[in-house]
């Protein structure tokens, strides 16, 4: 009941984040429902829930739809096991003395290897949903991460023992002599069998990992759009969705860094401090580690080709601040200038919106990174420390203009590190105007972010 409880509570987490307004009371009335009604009956099971969970009209179908994702039976999930283990040796006209001692050797096995042996979908669904309510899933944000939820499923349903068992049921054929070509016709069959059951488990994975996707709208996904391509309405939407993917990082970033907050083992200070015990350390005393809080710059190109794009990365970087001792943005077509007070004085939405439309340079003007980083070099390079991290946001498309890059190598060679996000794939780099490939030798980093799926991976990855 208790592993019940916890996926329940695990539902309504899906439920909230999908913006329906769940009380604990009402958590808890969904649960004395569930012990009511039971889970056997599927429509029965749901009606509880939705009369407990769902106040308003609208947020039916996104309840539906979590249902359907959350609660799926693993049975529809099974597939390639039609054609059962036993029936195919049965096909093979083994002897009757073959054929018991086989059944003898699979009534000692492991309930996972008798029903991939037998075929028996049903009592596969059975274990693998026992399985699933032994895993704590929450954690499967990320499609990366299904394989390794697979794997995780699949030693919770003893998939290891099953593969190990029916191994031992092929060396015992051959041992009693199995014609060779008998043999190869069941180890195929065990090999198609056992695949089958990892196909099943990947399949688990996957709807667990798109029931916890908020943004998941089927594979028309603003997640996996280009960000170049979207109209001003999807525009206006995927802010909320960068917003959602920044305040996720921030978490994740900010419960790193406590992670790592413990400095090294101090010897002295620990051996003092355990005088009473004879010197034994119980108590470990370690030297405090100084927060290292870096500065973050932002060159972000807001040319017409990639507006779009350097508005939601405005976004993203500012609602990631909090991490960092300072962000200080520039904005640049030809000319470039700071937009690091729109940003003190109003909201982030409100401030991007100002810092892209022309309010602190002229924006009609033909695209110069060349200039651009020769008045950056000239005017702002002895802001830049040690303790600085640049990010460049822009296509590195300058019109055939000179590109200056040398600029770039001195602000390399200044700050702690310098990465640039380029909205284009790194195949279309170097063609036409493009001075990426020159640019991209004088960088720490160089990486295509094309979606916002490509800009949480990075930032994951970047981010300190």
């Amino acid at each position: 009941m208790r592993a019940v409880d916890e996926r329940l509570e695990d539902f309504t987490g899906l439920l909230r984040q999908n913006g329906l307004r769940i009380s604990p009371a009402e958590v808890a009335d969904a649960a004395q429902a569930t012990l009511l009604v039971g889970m056997e009956d599927r429509a029965a099971f749901r009606g509880a829930l939705r009369a407990t969970l769902v106040k308003r009209g609208q947020d039916a179908p996104v309840f539906d739809r979590l249902f359907e994702l959350y609660f799926t039976g693993a049975k529809d999930l099974v597939e390639g096991l039609q054609d059962s283990l036993l029936d195919a040796l049965e096909s093979e006209k083994l002897d009757e003395l073959q054929l018991e001692e086989i059944a003898r050797m699979l009534a000692r096995m492991s309930p996972l290897t008798q029903a991939l042996a037998a075929g028996r979908a049903d009592q596969l669904a059975r274990i693998l949903r026992q399985a699933m309510l032994g895993i704590d899933f929450r954690g499967l944000q990320s499609p990366l991460q299904r394989g390794f939820y697979a794997r995780r499923l699949l030693q919770a349903a003893g998939g290891s023992l099953a593969e190990k068992e029916l191994q031992q049921l092929l060396h015992l054929l051959q041992q009693r002599g199995l014609d060779p070509a008998r043999l190869e016709l069941a180890s195929r069959k065990v090999s198609q069998t056992l695949q089958a059951l990892e196909e099943a488990a990947r399949r688990v994975a996957d709807r667990e990992q798109k029931a916890r996707d908020p943004e998941a709208r089927g594979d028309k996904s603003l997640l996996h759009r280009s960000l170049a391509s979207l109209t001003a309405d999807e525009v206006q939407r995927m802010r909320t969705v960068v917003r959602r993917l920044a305040e996720r990082l921030k978490t994740r970033l900010s419960r790193r860094r406590k992670v790592r907050r413990r400095g090294s083992l101090s010897v002295r200070r620990t051996l003092r401090k355990n005088l009473s015990t004879g010197g034994e350390p119980y108590k470990l005393v370690f030297r405090a580690r100084r927060p290292e809080r870096p500065e973050i710059v932002v060159l972000c190109d807001v040319s017409d080709s990639v507006r779009n794009v350097s508005r939601l990365m405005l976004q993203f970087v500012y609602t990631l601040q909090e991490l960092y001792a300072r962000v200080r943005s520039f904005v640049f077509v030809s000319d470039i200038g700071e937009v690091t007070h729109l940003f003190k004085n109003m909201d982030v939405s409100t401030a991007v919106d100002l810092a892209t439309a022309g309010r602190v340079i002229n924006l009609s003007a033909n695209s110069n990174y060349g200039h651009a980083l020769r008045l950056f070099h000239n005017t702002w390079l002895g802001s830049i420390t040690r303790r600085t991290t640049v990010i460049v946001i822009g296509d590195g498309r300058t019109n055939y203009n000179p590109p200056n890059a040398w600029a770039l190598a001195d602000l390399k060679r200044r700050c702690r590190r310098l990465i640039w996000l380029c909205p284009e794939e790194q195949h279309s780099w170097g063609f036409g105007d493009s001075e990426m490939p020159l640019y991209a030798r004088h960088c720490d980093r160089v990486e295509s972010v094309r979606s916002v799926d490509d800009l949480g991976r990075v930032a994951a990855e970047l981010m300190p």
